[in-house]
């Protein structure tokens, strides 16, 4: 059975869009089949993985294209529906629906049961509110929550907590966190081990190992790659390693 997980944090540079990048890419490392989903306008995605495309998530959504289309072959195992600023007509068209609940459903019954060809579907949300992203809550089983160690990430983890207890309300809707992924951890850093003293506090259960800061982590998305094939010896590499290993043992 395949699992549908989300990457979410209100707050931007917390390290979203290279979680589902090298998740993903480990998992497929792993054999698993992977399909990514860029939810952002800003669709890194696809620069990450340096890959060209045609059609995107926004023809997905406009009803233009089927899913097959739109997908793009990255690596072995690994797919990739990408996305460019040509969302913002997307979002714009969910907006104008005279029928919001099927605005929000339009994700889950434009896929119409893609998800059952991959072992894991990994959502990069954009750190904005919208229905776009309303869309994928509709679609996802379980939320990822990357955390900077900042004030300003837990703000965002916060704003999340709100977001799914608000949706929560509505029917359809189920997500609960899954895990919390503090990146760009320092251990020397005060600042860090305290926030990691408040994670550990508030959600002990759902705490990934941390994903230390490393700098070719940062680089590796500028020449295409993910952390495994820039370099696979380093310690971001190690660390996003241990968080494929937990979502595959999770199931």
């Amino acid at each position: 059975m395949s699992r549908v997980l989300g990457v979410l944090n209100h707050k931007g540079g917390t390290g979203k869009t290279t979680t589902v990048l090298n998740l993903g890419a480990g998992l497929a490392m792993r054999g698993k089949r992977v399909l990514c989903i860029d939810l952002d306008a800003q669709g890194a995605l696809a620069t990450c993985l340096g890959v060209d495309y045609t059609y995107s998530l926004t023809h997905l959504l406009l009803k233009q294209v089927r899913p097959q289309t739109c997908i793009v072959h990255a690596r072995e195992n690994l797919d990739l529906i990408p996305s460019d600023r040509s969302l913002l007509e997307a979002e714009g068209d969910l907006w104008r629906s005279e029928d919001n609940w099927q605005a929000r459903r339009r994700l889950l019954e434009r896929m119409d049961g893609m998800e059952a060809n991959y072992d894991y579907v990994l959502l990069d949300f954009s750190p904005s509110v919208s229905l776009v992203g309303e869309s994928g809550l509709m679609f996802v089983q379980q939320l990822i929550v990357p955390v900077e160690m900042t004030y300003m990430a837990l703000v965002g983890t916060r704003q999340v907590i709100r977001t799914l207890r608000t949706t929560g309300q509505l029917p359809g809707y189920n997500v609960p966190i899954y895990l919390i992924v503090p990146t760009f951890y320092r251990r020397r850093q005060r600042k860090d081990r305290e926030v990691m003293d408040v994670l550990t506090k508030y959600f002990s259960d759902k705490l990934a190992d941390p994903i230390r800061a490393d700098v070719r982590v940062a680089e590796a998305p500028s020449y295409g790659k993910s952390i495994f094939e820039y370099a696979p010896r380093c310690a971001g590499a190690k660390d996003y390693m241990r968080l494929v290993e937990r979502v595959l043992s999770d199931g």
